[in-house]
C-alpha cells in the first residue's frame, strides 16, 4: 500500500499545509469538505483547498519523514522556491520588450 506526502495550498489565503495519508484522494476531500466540521484538519484555515505537490513512499514510516522533512524551515523553503514560485511563473503573463 502506498504512502503520501503532500503539499495543499489555500486558494483563498495562500497559506500553505503539509500533510501525509494513505489515501491522497479521500484526504483531499476531507480538506476541502465543510460537514467534517471541528474533525477537519484544516478547520481553522480558508479554503478551498489545491493539491500542489505529492510524493508517494512505500511505508508511512517514510512518509511521515518526508513529511517532517517539508515542515522544517529547510523543507517550507524548497516548497516555495521549487513548487510555489515555479507554479507563479507560469500564471504570470508574458512580459513585453
Amino acid at each position: 500500500m502506498p504512502f503520501w506526502a503532500y503539499v495543499l495550498q489555500s486558494e483563498s489565503t495562500g497559506k500553505v499545509y503539509i500533510g501525509h495519508t494513505s489515501d491522497l484522494e479521500r484526504r483531499f476531500r476531507e480538506h476541502n469538505d465543510s460537514s467534517m466540521g471541528r474533525h477537519r484538519y484544516t478547520r481553522k484555515q480558508e479554503g478551498p483547498w489545491r493539491l500542489v505537490y505529492s510524493e508517494e513512499h512505500s511505508s508511512r514510516v517514510e512518509a511521515m519523514k518526508r513529511e517532517k522533512a517539508l515542515k522544517s524551515g529547510q523543507g517550507r523553503q524548497w516548497i516555495y522556491e521549487h513548487i510555489l514560485a515555479s507554479q507563479l511563473n507560469r500564471q504570470s503573463p508574458p512580459q513585453k520588450d
